[in-house]
């Protein structure tokens, strides 16, 4: 696992011992910013459900302005604390030990609009169209914002959510790609 493309290209990425994680591979992390790239203006990142921090490292790497990693697991927390470190991000980022609905709730109060957001929850949660909802509702996406949310393949997540649209919907083996942007004006 390494950083694909940007100011940090070719830097190895630690990985989080255990099977709670599932990287994101390089081949469809490459895929998936070859779609969003046209969208890649800086801005704020948030990786909910971070892990190894691979997807927001990578658009920090690309010139996302800064970023906000939140995982549960204290392991991956530590690990993408390092991987900030080993890249030189670490001034662009804020990381954060906690589960994704008090982290919603909090950078809510924090009034914070995101650019880009990465969801990548364990598949067996089964619950990522309400997260995308949630988002929305908590206005924590900027109009023209992308969800990129990475899910089994066999899951086919709605064309529309609130104000998000479909863009692109795809799949690579087991593992499937919805790119929601948000058309709110």
């Amino acid at each position: 696992m390494r950083v694909i493309a940007g100011i940090a290209k070719g830097r190895a990425l630690k990985s989080v011992l255990g099977k709670n994680t599932r990287p994101t591979t390089d081949k469809v992390k490459e895929a998936l910013f070859s779609m969003i790239s046209p969208y890649l203006n800086g801005g704020l990142v948030l990786d909910l459900f971070a892990g190894t921090g691979g997807l927001g490292i990578e658009a920090l790497s690309r010139g996302m302005d800064h970023a906000i990693f939140v995982d549960y697991d204290r392991n991956s927390v530590n690990v993408v604390k390092a991987n900030l470190e080993m890249c030189g991000f670490t001034d662009r980022a804020e990381v954060y030990r906690n589960d994704f609905k008090r982290a919603i709730k909090a950078l809510n109060k924090r009034q914070l609009l995101f650019d880009l957001i990465f969801l990548d929850p364990p598949y067996k949660m089964e619950i990522l169209e309400k997260i995308i909802r949630n988002l929305v509702t908590s206005d924590l996406v900027s109009s023209g914002g992308i969800i990129v949310a990475e899910h089994d393949a066999k899951l086919r997540l709605p064309d529309k959510i609130e104000s998000l649209k479909v863009i692109k919907q795809t799949s690579y083996g087991s593992i499937g790609v919805t790119v929601y942007l948000n058309e709110s004006i």
